[in-house]
């Protein structure tokens, strides 16, 4: 069997506005974050207990943060395609699995979501556009 290891990020709140919502529709309190990162084991089974060994993940999830609170989006489906293109942007990042949550729902309890997920070559398309 070969390794594989994964960073996970769960239920991160976004500081963020999507949707345009109706007087009588809900408007969501919160949107949440999940993010499973695909990194090389060798990131995660390493030699000693050093940083320099490790995926850094704290440059990427600022980043989803100031991202997030930049302007009004109409849909879920356009912040996980900005985090997508900026998950790409990490070289280290080898497939990347993005779930982006809301709630309240109109009409249901739980929460709604959309899921995006990319292997390697999904994120080298991004990183190198035609």
């Amino acid at each position: 069997m070969t390794a594989t290891s994964t960073i996970e990020l769960r239920d991160m709140i976004l500081p963020t506005d999507i949707g345009t919502y109706g007087p009588d529709e809900p408007v969501p309190d919160h949107h949440l974050l999940d993010l499973t990162l695909s990194v090389a084991p060798a990131r995660v089974l390493i030699p000693n207990d050093e940083m320099d060994h490790v995926f850094d993940y704290d440059p990427l999830i600022a980043a989803v943060q100031t991202l997030a609170k930049t302007g009004h989006r109409e849909t879920q489906e356009w912040l996980i395609t900005q985090i997508a293109q900026l998950c790409a942007t990490f070289d280290d990042i080898q497939g990347v699995d993005i779930c982006l949550r809301k709630f309240p729902v109109a009409h249901a309890s739980g929460t709604l979501g959309v899921r995006l997920t990319l292997q390697q070559d999904d994120l080298t398309a991004l990183r190198d556009p035609q």
